[in-house]
């Protein structure tokens, strides 16, 4: 019999599951072309979910149910309360753009979308093999069908197929990994698997050669280099609203899991490990970077600088344990999962503003289709600078700080080996400064295509007027946020 406390653990999740059902039984009766009921009870539901998580997460408490399969911790109710309101956002900025072109004739958009939100409770929650990858499941496999829903566009049936191959794989070697773990270590659960390699009984050469299968299939969830190939042409090819429902929440979930792998699992080899992202981290931030600058299409300039922006986010994974001290390690991780919410706060601003410019049999997906923007609307112009700035690291904006934190991780170790990752980091960034500005010159300073204003619903307008605002504020008084990051970090490190 499942005790009270198990299923503490996972009400959120549980309420997730039975709102989802229930909306996709009441869709079925629904006539209207635009699906409001259940865009709206789609909302609400997500609203009460992140206030469950956010109360869960407020408590600091951990708890482990199910046999020490899943565990409710502040780090990961922060992150579960973070990728309701994100899949929130994305849903009010995507539905203008999916009702124009088809893809609510049904209301599958909702109830997939709600879950792959499930999929990546289940992937944060996990204290088990089997639970994390039943969770990464869960979201690939909405995600395909998601990046397929406009089944009359052959750009988007190819991203989809290029995604469920490519995902297969990246699939393929994160379990032949962890059937490795468990072939050395005889457990699936992360807590035990952590005491046996500490023992230091379990052969080392079948661990490293295990670390690698499941470093790789992670590198592919992030789309850090060279796992990357699937990023721009599934970025580019999906329709905009989905790549932003594959391109911000999902990252959110995959941090998770290479914590609660890595860290929580494997930190008796984070030296092996470390040096895996190293490398990963160093492709990531010259691919990236690089390949950013020769594009001209939009999304996927943006799909380049997600490989870039993941690569930094690695850094502070790398920074976390140095000649065999963990000193360093809440800094280093609290300063990761600081970055890869900002991160995500600012993609669905950028991505905001490139829905609101497509119109119906217009995709407004190329760098000039922007030009004159601030001509045409200042508002939703400052909001599209406000995100290019940020992504490139300038002061006071949100970015800047997410950057400068992880850059004082490296520091901190005081490494010979992380100060001059610090350096070549910085180094990419001046790089990648240029894309991020070009969009900005082309706004404020090429003469506009159309003479036409920006209209937006309501809604539209409302949210992305706030999250342009906090891109701002969180920059000027990061405290807050980077505190709550921190303190999760430890919760979950004392576990």
């Amino acid at each position: 019999m499942i005790d009270k406390l198990s299923w503490m653990t996972i009400y959120p999740e549980v309420v997730l599951l039975v709102a989802t059902c229930i909306i996709a039984l009441l869709d079925l009766s629904t006539t209207s072309p635009r699906r409001t009921a259940t865009y709206i009870l789609t909302l609400m539901t997500l609203a009460i979910v992140a206030v469950l998580c956010g109360f869960n997460a407020s408590t600091g408490k951990t708890i482990y149910g199910f046999g020490g399969m899943v565990v409710s911790d502040p780090m990961g109710n922060w992150l579960k309360c973070f990728a309701t309101v994100a899949l929130m956002v994305t849903l009010v900025y995507g539905r203008p753009y999916a009702a124009d072109r088809g893809m609510l004739r049904g209301g599958e958009m909702f109830t997939i979308s709600m879950l792959s939100l499930l999929g990546m409770f289940v992937m944060i929650s996990g204290s088990n093999f089997l639970v994390i990858y039943l969770g990464l499941e869960l979201l690939t496999l909405s995600s395909y069908a998601l990046v397929a829903l406009r089944r009359d566009n052959a750009v988007a049936s190819e991203a989809a197929m290029k995604y469920f191959v490519l995902g297969a794989m990246a699939s393929g070697f994160l379990l032949y990994g962890l059937s490795m773990m468990y072939g050395a270590t005889g457990s699936l659960d992360i807590n035990e698997v952590f005491k046996a390699i500490a023992s230091r009984k379990v052969n080392h050469q079948v661990l490293v050669f295990g670390l690698v299968f499941i470093v790789a299939g992670l590198a592919f969830k992030v789309g850090a280099a060279p796992f990357h190939m699937w990023v721009p042409d599934v970025y580019q090819g999906a329709p905009t609203a989905v790549t932003l429902m594959i391109g911000a929440a999902p990252e959110l979930a995959a941090f998770a899991i290479i914590i609660r792998l890595l860290v929580e699992g494997l930190l008796p080899l984070a030296i092996d490990w470390q040096q895996m992202l190293a490398l990963l981290a160093i492709a990531s931030l010259l691919v990236g970077n690089l390949a950013a600058i020769a594009q001209t299409n939009l999304k996927r300039m943006l799909a380049y600088s997600t490989i870039a922006q993941m690569g930094f986010m690695l850094l502070g994974l790398v920074a976390g344990v140095s000649n065999d001290n963990t000193y360093n390690a809440q800094f280093a991780y609290s300063a990761s999962m600081f970055y890869i919410v900002t991160y995500v706060l600012t993609t669905l601003a950028s991505f905001g503003i490139i829905l609101l410019l497509a119109r119906e049999g217009f995709e407004s997906e190329e760098i000039t289709d922007l030009a004159g923007l601030n001509q045409r609307s200042p508002l939703y112009a400052g909001v599209m600078a406000v995100a290019m700035f940020s992504l490139a690291g300038v002061p006071p904006l949100v970015g800047f700080y997410a950057k400068l934190a992880v850059l004082q991780a490296l520091i901190a170790s005081g490494q010979a080996m992380y100060i001059a990752l610090a350096v070549f980091a910085v180094v990419m960034s001046l790089i990648g400064a240029f894309y991020y500005l070009r969009v900005v010159k082309v706004m404020y300073f090429d003469a506009p295509v159309t003479a036409s204003t920006v209209s937006a619903p309501r809604d539209v307008r409302t949210v992305l007027t706030l999250n342009g605002a906090l891109i701002l504020i969180l920059g000027i008084l990061p405290g807050g946020l980077m505190t709550l990051c921190a303190e999760a970090i430890v919760a979950t490190l004392a576990t």
